[in-house]
């Protein structure tokens, strides 16, 4: 079985970057990427994060069920946004142009760009998302957080969520296919009274095994004595490199880009309707 956020050694310049320089990285380009609204700035950022993706060398297979959730849930969130609020790209672009409908549903063309902005979030912040989890060791990620000023009891907490998120899927899948052995139905042939039945069936023991392991965890922290001292080291902790220097660089590069179109645009909004 595949992981879907299973950390994989690959011998790419992004894998051999530390887990600090791609997590400053990654907080910059998204957090100004949510800040802007320039469609210019995120088509770019789109561009770049799928390029990124190529370079780390990611298969499909491995972050395809993450893809579908967010998709789904990025078409959720947009016809929300049109349905609640149809006039607001309306409101803020200052103009309207009618495509079809008449009165409060009138869809417009600024709505239809306001959305397709939202859209554009998405779609470079997924790509960063991935390469961020898929590149980065467990423990060298939560001594970056840690070499940022994380605490390194919350560091080590991301550490050991990202290390036991295959074993979940592992024990998620072995007790699945022991209940379909046991009869219960979850595939796309059942009903679907039948599969949510099967999918508690497969849901409680795997609770239940999940807090076993960490029942486990906490009494082997407990018997070596973590959390008593202020400050720790960490074994999977790397010095900064060239690599990682090209990486802070640029990211000041493309937040000194997003600030410059703010600058010119007047505010976030990149309006092509004036």
């Amino acid at each position: 079985m595949n992981n879907l956020f299973g950390y994989k050694q690959r011998d790419t310049w992004l894998n051999r970057t530390t887990g600090t320089a791609k997590l400053v990285g990654f907080l910059a380009l998204s957090t100004m990427g949510m800040i802007s609204y320039d469609t210019r700035f995120l088509l770019a950022l789109g561009v770049l994060a799928i390029a990124l993706m190529r370079m780390a060398q990611i298969k499909y297979h491995e972050y395809a069920l993450m893809l579908k959730l967010v998709f789904v849930f990025a078409v959720i969130n947009l016809v929300m946004v049109a349905v609640l609020a149809p006039q607001y790209g309306t409101q803020l672009y200052g103009t309207h142009h009618v495509l079809f409908g008449s009165g409060y549903w009138t869809i417009t063309q600024e709505q239809l760009f306001y959305e397709f902005n939202l859209l554009l979030k998405y779609f470079f912040s997924l790509p960063l998302a991935i390469i961020l989890l898929f590149t980065t060791n467990p423990s060298e990620f939560a001594a970056g957080l840690n070499k940022i000023g994380v605490p390194y009891k919350i560091a080590y907490s991301f550490a050991i969520t990202l290390r036991y998120i295959p074993d979940v899927q592992s024990d998620y899948h072995t007790i699945s296919l022991a209940q379909q052995a046991r009869g219960y139905e979850i595939s796309k042939k059942a009903s679907l009274l039948a599969r949510s039945k099967g999918a508690v069936q497969i849901i409680l023991p795997l609770v239940f095994t999940s807090l076993n392991r960490i029942e486990t965890i906490s009494q082997a922290m407990e018997l070596r004595r973590f959390g008593r001292e202020k400050t720790r080291s960490w074994y999977q902790e790397q010095a900064f490199s060239k690599r990682d220097m090209l990486v802070f660089v640029g990211s000041i590069i493309i937040i000194m880009a997003g600030v410059t179109l703010l600058i010119i645009n007047g505010g976030r909004l990149y309006n092509p309707f004036q």
